[in-house]
């Protein structure tokens, strides 16, 4: 099989202290190594010396999605059995499709109740990969009912429950829109402080939208990546942000994107139209190595699962062999890994 297209060409191996339990207490204190993609001369900084790293012109593209507390736990209505919902895509009045624990359990016709019956649940369809339909049933605002009795839908990999009153350290600062079941989290280092120097220094950020469901999280399961299936998720690119990245494209400025989410909502609007047009819609886009990036010059990232799609992202972007040997370098580094990590510009 040609070198790149095996899922096994994207392990590494990754002392399991090294998995970020924790949010550091101030956002932009984590680590940034810089990887040049074309040579992989790499360099060892904090996130907060960005606007020295970047250069007067450039335009940062953030995803502004906004996490919603999607974790519910309740009980089988008819015998108390303990179930697990997670919210992943709003179907249609008070409809979401979600994963379910424990699948057998809930049936169609299954019933499920939630905060001693302010939210109740019926599974009404089996869909794809045996995630559920489920229609929902409460009073009053649906926002406040989710407030009050959901979880914030961490990854497994982190252990540590995240108390109610630091909700906001799994949401970047300029979160605005609600749908996603996971953060941005290359977003997740940017305080409101470093976004002000930044545009102190002529480095200037606009936004996109993309709800971040558990598809991009999925692991690989087919031996050749070429074979592998992404769920969709739903994305919007406003006329504003078209117009500025057409701009910074004409001028000769660079384009980085902050996070492999906002890459695949600008190479997504991409595939429709170039230059940019201002649209919405749904998006399966998979990028591995050997596409063509028609928009993203540089890259901020945290570091990724073994053999994620995200990981075949950031090979696609700088280089397999320069992005596993960044990868050894910040395992050597006692580098902090995955949602609550360190990032790396990629440039």
């Amino acid at each position: 099989m040609t070198t790149g297209f095996s899922t096994t060409d994207y392990s590494y191996e990754l002392p399991p202290e090294l998995i970020a339990q924790d949010p550091l207490a101030e956002r932009a204190s984590s680590r940034l190594m810089t990887r040049d993609r074309r040579t992989g001369a790499a360099a060892h900084h904090v996130f907060h010396e960005l606007p020295q790293l970047l250069r007067p012109g450039d335009l940062l593209v953030m995803n502004d999605t906004r996490v919603i507390p999607a974790r519910l736990l309740g009980m089988k209505s008819d015998t108390g059995a303990a179930v697990e919902v997670l919210l992943l895509r709003q179907r249609g009045e008070r409809l979401w499709e979600c994963l379910v624990r424990p699948g057998k359990k809930l049936k169609p016709g299954a019933s499920v109740t939630f905060g001693d019956g302010r939210l109740t649940g019926e599974v009404t369809e089996v869909i794809e990969e045996g995630n559920r339909l489920i229609r929902f049933s409460y009073d009053g605002i649906w926002e406040e009912v989710l407030d009050a009795l959901g979880e914030m839908p961490l990854p497994p990999y982190i252990t540590h429950k995240l108390a109610r009153e630091d909700r906001e350290r799994y949401q970047t600062v300029y979160a605005r829109h609600e749908g996603s079941a996971a953060a941005p989290t290359a977003g997740l280092h940017f305080t409101p402080e470093l976004l002000q120097e930044l545009e102190q220094n002529g480095i200037s950020h606009v936004f996109v939208t993309l709800h971040v469901g558990l598809g991009t999280f999925r692991p690989v399961k087919v031996s050749d990546v070429r074979q592998h299936h992404m769920h969709t998720e739903w994305y919007e690119v406003t006329a504003q942000t078209a117009e500025a990245v057409n701009q910074a494209r004409a001028e000769g400025r660079r384009v980085i994107c902050v996070g492999t989410t906002s890459c695949r909502t600008l190479e997504s609007a991409a595939q429709r139209a170039m230059p940019l047009m201002p649209c919405a819609g749904e998006t399966d886009i998979f990028i591995y190595p050997g596409y063509e990036f028609r928009v993203m010059d540089g890259l901020i990232t945290n570091y990724h699962l073994p053999e994620s799609t995200l990981l075949m992202l950031v090979s696609a972007f700088a280089g397999r062999e320069h992005v596993l040997a960044a990868y050894e370098e910040a395992v050597r580094e006692r580098y902090r890994f995955f949602s609550f990590g360190d990032a790396m510009l990629i440039s």
